[in-house]
């Protein structure tokens, strides 16, 4: 090299700070079109469900006799349903229940498979006995086993904590418990192959302590899938409260969710077929954002794939 062609040494070049790797993710992630849609819809719907009660200020429980199964119009831009309560306000309400539930049982099963899947894969005397209780969730069906559960504990959970928030523990709980095991197969295979790494057989050389090792260096290098199973949890817990509740074994009726407006249309479907579809299009458009977004976020935190 030449020294017409070299570049400059510059002080302030050599004592700037790295880039931060998460403006390369971010970076990778908007190349991603789909994604980048799905987040931009996903955001809008929750902040539509946040503020949108501010704007429109109408109570989602005011029933008007008067005004039942009117359909769109300035005073009720979503109609109302058979007793005058308007599809808007109620919309609004539903969105913010069932995106609650969506994230706080993504939470649950995310840890809970994280944190059998880490043990599984990384302590060999674990593994089996893990693995086992993982394939016998696996092998029990999803549905009846949630609906077991919501006729056992629904009673005493009402007693204690009130009917509403009775209902949202026990059906976050419901969702968590029986969908973790996909993130915890994901995990151990990703830690199993994490250790024979280099970087982990000289971590161990030292004798640095397996708890360290396992949030120093494990952890972070399964970030990726945590993540990924992180945002279709949300479509999957989403879409099983819309079944429960569409069932109507999910939220009193008086206390709206998407899925609980569905199961209230039915009945009026052939005449009022608007009633059914609000709802089903904010789960479609919610389910499928996410399920966008999670896409985008694994080509975007995969090291191989951001370096291309």
């Amino acid at each position: 090299m030449t020294e017409a062609t070299a570049k400059p040494f510059s002080v302030e070049a050599a004592l700037k700070p790295p880039r931060n790797q998460w403006w390369d993710v971010w970076d990778q992630f908007k190349t991603h079109k789909g994604a980048l849609v799905g987040m931009i819809v996903f955001l809008a719907i929750v902040f539509g469900t946040l503020l949108g009660p501010f704007i429109w200020t109408i109570d989602p429980t005011f029933i008007d006799i008067r005004a039942r199964n009117q359909g769109m119009s300035w005073a009720h831009p979503f109609g109302t349903d058979q007793l005058g309560r308007d599809m808007l306000a109620r919309m609004m309400s539903g969105g913010q229940v069932s995106i609650a539930v969506g994230l706080t049982a993504m939470i649950l099963s995310v840890l809970l498979g994280t944190l059998i899947g880490v043990l599984a894969g990384y302590f060999r005397r674990l593994d089996g006995p893990l693995m086992r209780l993982t394939d016998l969730f696996l092998s029990l069906p999803l549905l009846p086993l949630l609906l077991v559960m919501v006729m056992l504990f629904r009673e005493p959970l009402s007693r204690a904590y009130g009917p509403e928030m009775g209902t949202f523990i026990l059906i976050v709980c419901a969702i968590g418990v029986t969908s973790w095991m996909q993130t915890a197969r994901i995990v151990r295979g990703d830690v199993l192959a994490l250790k024979e790494r280099e970087f982990v057989l000289a971590a161990k050389s030292i004798g640095t302590p397996s708890r360290r090792m396992i949030t120093r260096h494990i952890l972070p290098n399964v970030m990726s899938p945590i993540m990924v199973s992180a945002t279709l949890g949300i479509a999957n817990a989403i879409i099983t409260e819309s079944a429960l509740s569409f069932l109507g074994l999910g939220f009193p009726p008086d206390f709206p969710t998407w899925g609980r407006l569905l199961f209230d249309a039915v009945d009026y479907i052939r005449d009022y077929p608007s009633r059914v579809i609000w709802p089903g299009l904010a789960i479609s458009l919610v389910v499928l954002s996410v399920n966008y977004i999670g896409d985008g976020l694994r080509d975007a935190l995969d090291p191989r794939i951001r370096g291309r």
